[in-house]
């Protein structure tokens, strides 16, 4: 299996931990996604708040580029969808007032970044401290950044994935919370490894929103927790 982090990150479950859910059993985790783009993992995650594999639902997606198939993906699934254009704004703070009060309007207690493809400031991530999750197409710390399976392929690294992690001001450098790997082929190109990449991001990104949603999931003096464990990696 190619989330080899994953099973071990589960093995510490504790059922009497489990029950201290940080919200009632009967309120579903309300889950608001951004995203820049075609919005495979927004689909997976739409999927599973509704066959109930996460307590939870998507109340609202954002995204930054208009007509892009989330959007069309978010409006099947009958989840309102609002574009809020960053070309419409003369500064990024301007953006970023408009943005955070969108998603203020839905009342998240998660904000999921599904391949949202902008730079946020200091003053919105820490708006939303320990409420913010970002998946990213590397093993960090490793490739932080653009164009990650490109480097990848280049430097004919052995192992490359994906990795979960807790929204800091520092790009692509919060708290760890899940990682999945694929073996990197000699004859690979970007493309080809970024699809194995993506199959692992359907796996990993559900699994950690499903924590935070059941409560077990947290963010403490800057570690990520689950069961109240700091997440070793």
């Amino acid at each position: 299996k190619p989330v080899e982090k994953l099973s071990s990150i589960s093995a510490r479950y504790n059922p009497a931990r489990a029950g201290q859910s940080l919200r009632d059993k009967n309120n579903a985790c309300r889950l608001v996604v951004l995203i820049s783009g075609s919005g495979t993992n927004l689909q997976v995650i739409i999927d599973q708040c509704a066959d109930g594999e996460i307590p939870g639902r998507v109340v609202g997606v954002i995204s930054n580029e208009p007509s892009v198939r989330g959007l069309e993906r978010s409006a099947h699934a009958g989840i309102p969808g609002v574009v809020i254009d960053h070309r419409d704004h003369k500064t990024r703070n301007d953006f970023e007032v408009a943005l955070g009060r969108q998603i203020d309007s839905y009342k998240p207690d998660l904000v999921i970044l599904a391949g949202f493809m902008r730079i946020l400031g200091n003053n919105l991530v820490r708006r939303y401290r320990g409420r913010m999750l970002n998946i990213h197409p590397s093993l960090l710390p490793d490739y932080p950044g653009l164009n990650t399976h490109e480097r990848a392929v280049a430097d004919r690294i052995a192992e490359h994935g994906a990795t979960v992690h807790f929204v800091i001001p520092q790009l692509d450098a919060g708290p760890i919370v899940v990682q999945g790997r694929v073996q990197v082929h000699p004859s690979d190109t970007p493309d080809a490894l970024a699809q194995r990449v993506h199959e692992v991001e359907y796996q990993i990104y559900p699994q950690a929103i499903r924590w935070f949603a059941q409560g077990r999931l947290t963010l403490q003096d800057n570690c990520a927790c689950l069961d109240g464990v700091p997440i070793r990696l």
